[in-house]
């Protein structure tokens, strides 16, 4: 199965929220979650949510469409997933929680398949200068909108902080 070992690098984004660690897997492990906080997601739409299996759609304001399935699912902790086009390549994303004094820590991490398998010579400076830099982007917005959400109890906006060339439209 794929898992992160198969990857050669990841990017993440850790981000410190004034709530427990008990509401924030409530929020994200809510059914169509992503609707509340993710700034380039139009829709969220459940394929299967009960005990046993978890996936989902995310569907980008650019009308890019990526199917989610969870491949592991930690209660209270995280989860870890598989990402991508319905028949195409999959990246491999973790989320993870830790309970800290003031409230809690949000910790995303994402191994993507582009420009990071296999030969590390060829992929490495394509990875550091386009995908890096663009998924950097792509988490700090994700991370701004839970923030937002956290503190406003309001949906993010349409590109709230800023449009991201891969998965939305200005």
């Amino acid at each position: 199965m794929l898992n992160k070992n198969y990857f050669n690098w990841s990017v993440s984004k850790t981000q410190e929220l004034p709530i427990n660690s008990l509401k924030l897997w409530e929020i994200i492990s809510q059914r169509s979650n992503l609707e509340f906080f993710h700034p380039f997601c139009e829709k969220n739409p459940i394929t299967s949510w009960d005990n046993t299996k978890h996936k989902d759609e995310v569907h980008y304001y650019n009308g890019l469409i990526f199917k989610r399935n969870i491949i592991k699912w930690m209660d209270g902790d995280g989860y870890d997933l598989l990402i991508g086009k319905n028949n195409g390549a999959k990246s491999f994303v973790s989320w993870r929680i830790i309970n800290n004094e003031v409230g809690s820590i949000l910790s995303i991490t994402i191994y993507p398949y582009l420009f990071n398998k296999n030969l590390k010579l060829i992929n490495y400076i394509p990875f550091y200068i386009i995908v890096k830099p663009s998924l950097t982007l792509y988490l700090n917005s994700i991370m701004k909108g839970i923030l937002f959400y956290i503190k406003t109890g309001q949906k993010v906006e349409k590109n709230q902080f800023g449009n991201h060339i891969w998965f939305s439209k200005k």
